[in-house]
């Protein structure tokens, strides 16, 4: 790879720490495998910069052997707060008639180059941690449910993970949503 940007050296750095005081996030993952995949990637470093820059907090929550692909997921304790405030999607935000959010979910998270969490991603990242202690986060939610106006969204309470539905359209100061990049 060529010269790095100091913003791409920060990220990195930041990354770096974030891995190193984590460990428990993936097991048997050393840190030189993941730099050499996220310095082949800058298409990922962009998408994990937006994800840093919004409060996502992200690290490694896993590596797949067979391809060797690592997975970086949102790991920050609460949704993350430059994330917040925004109904599901699009359909949603063109729904409201007034008090309208300044975006949607799903549309802030293609910005940045990601997908939200589905069901099984958001559980496994709480088989790791414990977030949205205080706040939860929109899941990407299956069409027949999208279809009647309904979306998901996730948060652990009581020692448990619960998913809930709610009118896409709504909208909460303590409701964000989550994402992972592969690299």
């Amino acid at each position: 790879m060529g010269k790095r940007s100091a913003s791409s050296d920060d990220l990195l750095a930041t990354l770096e720490r974030r891995f190193l005081a984590h460990p428990e996030r993936h097991v048997g993952v050393n840190w030189a495998t993941i730099l050499a995949r996220l310095e082949a990637n800058p298409t990922a470093l962009k998408t994990l910069a937006a994800m840093e820059a919004s409060g996502g907090e992200p690290d490694c929550t896993g590596i797949d052997h067979a391809t060797g692909e690592a997975t970086f997921t949102d790991c920050a304790v609460e949704s993350p707060a430059g994330r917040r405030s925004l109904c599901y999607d699009r359909a949603a935000l063109d729904a409201r008639k007034e008090a309208k959010p300044a975006s949607s979910a799903v549309e802030a998270a293609a910005r940045m180059g990601a997908d939200l969490l589905d069901e099984a991603q958001y559980r496994a990242l709480q088989a790791i941690g414990e977030f949205d202690l205080k706040t939860s986060s929109w899941i990407h939610t299956p069409a027949a449910i999208r279809v009647k106006g309904g979306a998901l969204f996730c948060d652990r309470r009581y020692g448990a993970v619960f998913t809930y539905h709610n009118g896409a359209q709504s909208y909460y100061a303590a409701r964000g949503f989550r994402v992972q990049v592969r690299v």
